[in-house]
């Protein structure tokens, strides 16, 4: 997969290593040259400048990349890279990241953003996942499909474990798409049952979401 990754900062280095390390060729758009000795990472293709000007994302060949990573500190920036990506270059795929919430609204279709990852509210979804067992969270919104990645943990004593995956009548418009139990990731077959703790790994749609709380309340 070739990836470019724009802004080489802790979030989009840490991204860019990760990639590397799993045999993707990778380059980085930032417009500090100095990025490049901070960041010691190797395997990666280099392109110094302001992302948000077409000339500079143009010397980057976004038309040869499958995904673009908007990855800067600033909103505005991720917003016109993800724009110009799909407007511009007929990218396939756009990850945009939010860093104000408040502004979350915005990272949709419209500004060509495929999906939008919100540093807090991830974080946040992560501390209820860890402290609320027993309630839907929502883990990731997919913004061109309107489906989301929700997550539940089954509490224990509750009334579907021992049941298996075939014989549950789960809500329209929501696949079951893994299970985490000690750790270790189940594919879902018919025949799997339900355990108590499981954590149950959803893809849905909002009204979905609304029946996946009614069905485990």
């Amino acid at each position: 997969m070739i990836v470019l990754i724009v802004g080489a900062g802790s979030v989009g280095s840490s991204i860019a290593r990760e990639l590397v390390s799993h045999g993707h060729q990778v380059t980085i758009l930032d417009e500090k040259p100095e990025t490049i000795g901070r960041t010691e990472i190797t395997g990666v293709q280099w392109v110094i400048g302001d992302a948000c000007e077409l000339s500079v994302l143009r010397r980057a060949k976004p038309e040869l990349c499958d995904v673009i990573v908007a990855a800067t500190g600033d909103d505005k920036s991720n917003l016109v890279v993800s724009l110009l990506a799909r407007s511009e270059f007929g990218v396939p795929r756009t990850v945009a990241r939010v860093n104000n919430p408040k502004n979350e609204w915005l990272f949709d279709d419209s500004w060509g953003v495929d999906v939008a990852v919100s540093t807090p509210r991830l974080m946040t979804s992560l501390v209820e996942e860890a402290v609320e067992v027993g309630d839907v969270v929502r883990l990731l919104d997919l913004q061109t499909s309107g489906a989301m990645l929700v997550e539940y943990t089954v509490p224990a004593g509750h009334p579907i474990i021992g049941h298996t995956v075939s014989n549950i009548q789960w809500p329209e418009a929501t696949t079951l798409t893994a299970i985490l139990r000690d750790a270790q990731p189940i594919v879902p077959t018919g025949d799997e049952p339900i355990v108590g703790e499981d954590e149950l790994f959803f893809i849905t749609t909002a009204e979905g979401e609304e029946d996946i709380r009614a069905l485990f309340s």
